[in-house]
C-alpha cells in the first residue's frame, strides 16, 4: 500500500499543522474548579496533553488569562503552564476574549483561519469569541473533552450554540488523528503514539508502545 502525496498543508479542507492555531483560554484555578460538566482531573489531563500535541506539530498558540492583573485571579494552573513555557499570555478583564485587542491581534497575526478553540468555561468563555470567530469568517473547532462548563446542561447547550452558528466540534483523539493523518509521517508518529495512549487511546498496543514513557 503506498500513501498518497501530503495535500497542500495549508489549503487542506482538514486541519493540518499548517493551517490551524490553538487557543486556551482561562485555565485558571478559580474556573478548573466550577466544573461540573466533566471529571476536572480529566480536564486537566486532556488539556495538558492538547498543549503537548500542539508543541509536537508546531501550532501556533493563543494563550489567555481573565483578571490576573486585576488580583481578582490566579495565573493559568501550574499543570497547565509548565507545558507553555515561552508562550505569551493575554491578560483581560472581558469575558469575551474577542473584545480584547491584544487577544484579537494575536490571533490575526498568525495568518490562520481554523481556530482550534478551547476555554473555561463553555457557555461563556468558549462561545462567545467562537461565535464572534465565526461571523468573521473563521472556522472554530471546540476541543469537547478538553473544555468544560458549570453544568452539563449548560456545556452541552454552548455547544450546540456553536455548532448551530457554524462551529465544527472534534474530540481529542480526533484532532490528533487529524494532525498526524499517516503513520509515515515519522518525525511525529512516535510522540503522536506516545500522547494518544496517555489521553486514553489504546490502538499503540499493538505497536508495542509503552504508555508510561
Amino acid at each position: 500500500m503506498s500513501s498518497l502525496p501530503i495535500r497542500d498543508q495549508k489549503k487542506d479542507h482538514l486541519l493540518t499543522p499548517e493551517n490551524s492555531v490553538l487557543i486556551i483560554i482561562d485555565y485558571q484555578k478559580v474556573q478548573v474548579n466550577s466544573i461540573a460538566s466533566m471529571d476536572r482531573q480529566l480536564l486537566v489531563n486532556n488539556i495538558a496533553a492538547l498543549a503537548k500535541m500542539a508543541k509536537v506539530y508546531n501550532l501556533p498558540i493563543i494563550l489567555s488569562t481573565v483578571n490576573v492583573k486585576t488580583g481578582f485571579n490566579s495565573e493559568t494552573i501550574p499543570q497547565l503552564k509548565k507545558e507553555l513555557a515561552g508562550v505569551p499570555s493575554y491578560d483581560r478583564t472581558t469575558i469575551n476574549s474577542w473584545e480584547d485587542k491584544e487577544f484579537v491581534e494575536a490571533i490575526k497575526a498568525t495568518g490562520r483561519k481554523k481556530l482550534i478553540m478551547t476555554a473555561l468555561w463553555t457557555e461563556a468563555c468558549l462561545s462567545f469569541p467562537a461565535l464572534d470567530a465565526l461571523k468573521e469568517g473563521y472556522e472554530v473547532y471546540p476541543v469537547v473533552d478538553a473544555v468544560g462548563g458549570t453544568s452539563l446542561a449548560g456545556h452541552d447547550a454552548a455547544l450546540r450554540r456553536i455548532e448551530q452558528a457554524g462551529g465544527q466540534p472534534v474530540s481529542l483523539t480526533q484532532l490528533f488523528c487529524e494532525l498526524q493523518r499517516d503513520w509515515n509521517r515519522s518525525e511525529t508518529s512516535q510522540e503522536f503514539m506516545k500522547l494518544f495512549i496517555k489521553a486514553g487511546g489504546t490502538a499503540g498496543i499493538q505497536f508495542g508502545y509503552d504508555a508510561t514513557e
